[in-house]
């Protein structure tokens, strides 16, 4: 028996995509994200850092979360063929999915994030969309030279990355300037997988639009993790690294 547990964002979506690949029976339970669910005690036993996705498997000791290591547990004790189990084509797979979690799931959710209302911080809001930008030119460059992100064979970077990909339109990119990436998303979208998958991030959205609809101002300052307790703007902006006088070696 295995549950997921999320809501119809890009990382729970390339979770279900998975589990769809490798045709697992599975159930899946929404967390009321826009609703604070995900902060409760309950949930943190499930993730402390309180996001979704979060696996949990009759066979697992403990849930698993962050969306790579999930791909990563499912490849290796299912999907070998999304995997390599060793050498060059391994390497280039966790690479490409390390590019995902290091770089374009936090850029283009803090794209996301700042392009609402560019005005209250338009240095961010400026530095995540030139950044999202030329994320898409890499991945377009490197689909221009092989046919998946890994190689030439469809793999959990594939499923990883494309469900962020898919903002492509909404961040004002021009599929026709980013062709190789365009006809990369055509080509997984298609898949049947991919189709299954997309009922369930629709029926998680149903509940999310919902509960976003009835959130509170409290529920909306909870979303952008703005209620937890953290130094001054002052105190942080003064806490400025500076280099070790000679002998006393690096500073933490």
């Amino acid at each position: 028996m295995r549950t997921l547990y999320g809501m119809s964002s890009p990382n729970v979506r390339k979770i279900l995509i998975m589990l769809e690949e490798l045709e697992l029976a599975y159930d899946w339970r929404h967390v009321g994200v826009f609703a604070g669910e995900n902060l409760s005690p309950e949930f943190r036993t499930l993730n402390p850092f309180a996001k979704v996705p979060v696996l949990v498997e009759d066979a697992l000791a403990e849930p698993i979360f962050e969306s790579g290591a999930i791909l990563i547990y499912l490849a290796e004790t299912y999907g070998p063929d999304l995997l390599p189990a060793s050498g060059p084509a391994r390497w280039e797979t966790l690479k490409w999915l390390m590019a995902q979690v290091a770089n374009v799931g936090p850029v283009f959710g803090n794209h996301n994030h700042f392009r609402h209302d560019p005005a209250r911080a338009p240095y961010a809001a400026e530095r995540f969309r030139r950044t999202a930008a030329e994320l898409y030119r890499i991945l377009d460059r490197r689909l221009g030279e092989r046919p998946w992100l890994a190689g030439e064979a469809y793999s959990i970077a594939d499923i990883a990355t494309f469900p962020w990909a898919r903002y492509l339109r909404r961040h004002a990119m021009k599929p026709e300037e980013l062709p190789h990436l365009a006809a990369w998303l055509t080509k997984i979208s298609e898949r049947p997988a991919v189709h299954r998958a997309a009922k369930v991030v629709a029926e998680m959205g149903l509940r999310d639009a919902r509960d976003l609809e009835n959130a509170t101002a409290e529920d909306r300052l909870r979303l952008g993790w703005m209620h937890f307790p953290a130094p001054s703007a002052d105190e942080a902006a003064d806490s400025r690294w500076a280099p070790p006088a000679p002998g006393e070696g690096r500073r933490p």
